[in-house]
């Protein structure tokens, strides 16, 4: 964390990154290897996403059970839990250097783990190892690059790790859309993620630690060094003081707060009405930030792409990519507005668009549900009895079926469009190779997930809507809030919480998504979300204050002064001037 609080980056920070770039290539180079965290963190939370695809058609356990294909993708971010619980150990007993070294380990074999893996229980695993790196590589990253850069250029330096995720993302579907005809497939897809993995490692051991951190330890004179490199002999002096003078600060404020016992300093937090009402406002910004249903979209998007009727792998994966993008976008965007408009109105703006975007994808969903094709007899009968969906053999009122009844009926049934036009009645055969192989050699499609629908582009529109209104505001606004609205003695363990918070909700909705839809249906998913998101746009007029232009040292007071219904009290809004 840096000394004061994140830094904001402006157009200046960003001139004099591209200055240093030449005079000082060092701390580019520095902040570029750390960013390579940053970049595996999206890369492995953006790849299962199309790799599930694929694993599905390999594994007919995985294609039958909903359960397994959640906890495939999900097995990650509760390695991510345990690897951000352990990462604030790990950095302050070994070092930043030593811990990013640890998250390429498990990154490196979690990849080849799965790469290599012949049953669904190995890649299980893999995820897990790929979790504790991501874990353990989301909050070490920023630390080090913040850590390790120049005060002027640091807001800069530390806001590219937030464009290097969403750029991982973004890559992860280009390399799972450039994988689709390769023999094994998938498994390309998750073992390339060792090789960042393995550039990182060895440019690492090319780099300095942490200053901070060295400096903490007692090693003053290889602080001294690493700081010359980054400073230069003009500024050297005011550094070292300005380092010196806040490890001093913060060694007292622990003391304060009971250093080195976690529950004592946890009850100390809350215990602090003002710090009380802060941990409630930040705590459930990142819990909602979860339940809007965003990594429903980012883990499952090419599975929301074949729910909306394209049955074709590539085809989903292709579109899957303006997720990925508009969510890169929407992180510019952010850094634009954030400090112009405030975090509060671009939350509220956000949640407005994204309750919008859910109860249309509602709709769209709802409609295609209602029009879906229907199950010809005749037609099913075609393939052969070896063929047949077993449930459809045995079920009453076969005139009423429909291609959502045969999906939803059973996890053995798949639906074999009609040849002429997908939108006419078809086939409910059995979900194996053998009746893929049929439908597909009638040149017919084969839909496992969804319906053919001839308003998917409608529902692709409300999905591209609904990222472009998350990410400027949901999407980042959250950490930002979070990294404000504590005092600085107690920052470290309330951002941890936070955190934790935001991963455990993370799993909650990640793991059970596909069981909801095929619990209740696709639309009434994105009906639940879209209800979810009215609870959490009231949470955040009631609860979350306005954080810009108040200072890190005033945060408490404010809170102390301002009653718990921040809407009601007209305390919400900062007195102090912008420091945008």
């Amino acid at each position: 964390m840096v000394e004061g609080g994140i830094q904001k980056a402006d157009k200046s920070e960003f001139v004099e990154c591209l200055r240093l770039s030449w005079t000082k290539p060092y701390i580019l180079r520095l902040a570029f290897s750390a960013g390579i965290g940053g970049f595996l963190f999206g890369y492995d939370t953006g790849v299962i996403s199309g790799a599930l695809l694929y694993i599905r058609d390999d594994f007919p356990s995985v294609q039958r059970s909903t359960t397994l294909q959640e906890t495939i993708v999900s097995m990650a971010i509760a390695g991510a839990i345990f690897g951000a619980a352990l990462g604030g150990w790990i950095n302050d007993r070994f070092g930043r250097k030593k811990s990013i070294l640890i998250s390429d380990l498990c990154f490196i074999v979690g990849a080849i783990v799965m790469a290599a893996a012949p049953f669904p229980s190995i890649i299980i695993i893999g995820r897990v190892l790929v979790g504790l790196g991501v874990g353990i590589a989301s909050m070490t990253a920023p630390l080090y690059i913040s850590e390790a850069s120049p005060t002027k250029i640091r807001g800069a330096l530390v806001a590219t790790n937030g464009l290097l995720i969403t750029g991982g993302q973004f890559l992860a579907y280009l390399i799972n859309l450039a994988f689709t005809k390769a023999p094994g497939t998938w498994r390309w897809m998750l073992g390339v993620a060792a090789l960042p993995a393995i550039v990182q490692f060895i440019l690492l051991w090319f780099l300095p630690e942490s200053p901070r951190w060295l400096y903490r330890k007692g090693r003053k004179d290889e602080a001294r060094e690493i700081l010359q490199k980054i400073y230069g002999d003009d500024e050297m002096k005011q550094e070292e003081e300005a380092l010196a003078a806040s490890i001093a600060d913060e060694i007292a404020d622990e003391g304060s707060v009971g250093a080195g016992n976690v529950l004592t300093r946890v009850k100390s937090a809350w215990s602090n009405p003002g710090v009380r009402k802060g941990l409630v406002a930040g705590i459930g910004c990142q819990v909602a930030q979860q339940f809007v249903g965003i990594n429903t979209v980012m883990y499952y998007s090419p599975t929301i792409v074949q729910l909306a009727g394209y049955a074709s792998n590539s085809t989903a994966m292709a579109l899957s990519l303006i997720t990925s993008g508009l969510n890169a976008i929407g992180t510019i965007i952010s850094m634009c507005f954030v400090d112009k408009y405030g975090r509060r109105k671009l939350l509220l703006i956000s949640m407005v668009g994204i309750i919008g975007c859910l109860y249309a994808l509602f709709a769209a969903f709802e409609v295609a549900a209602n029009r879906a094709p229907g199950v010809n007899q005749v037609d099913t009968i075609h393939f052969g009895n070896n063929t047949m969906c077993p449930t459809y053999l045995n079920a009453p009122n076969l005139s009423k079926w429909s291609c959502v009844t045969c999906l939803s009926a059973s996890p053995d049934c798949g639906f074999c469009a009609n040849q002429g036009n997908t939108l006419q009645p078809g086939a409910c055969l059995a979900l194996d190779s053998n009746s893929k192989k049929a439908c597909g050699g009638e040149q017919r499609q084969w839909y496992t997930q969804g319906c053919p629908s001839n308003i998917g582009w409608l529902a692709l529109i409300f999905l591209a809507s609904y990222i472009i209104s998350y990410a400027p505001g949901m999407g980042t606004v959250p950490w930002i809030v979070n990294s404000e609205i504590y005092p600085l003695r107690h920052r470290g363990i309330c951002g941890g919480m936070a955190a934790m918070a935001n991963w455990i909700s993370n799993l909650i909705v990640s793991q059970s998504f596909l069981s909801l839809t095929q619990a209740v249906g696709s639309s009434w998913t994105f009906f639940i979300f879209a209800s979810v998101s009215i609870v959490a746009f009231v949470f955040i007029i009631l609860f979350v204050p306005e954080t810009k232009g108040v200072a890190l040292e005033e945060v408490e007071d404010k809170l102390n002064k301002q009653g718990w219904m921040v809407c009601c009290t007209g305390t919400g809004r900062s007195d102090a001037p912008s420091q945008a």
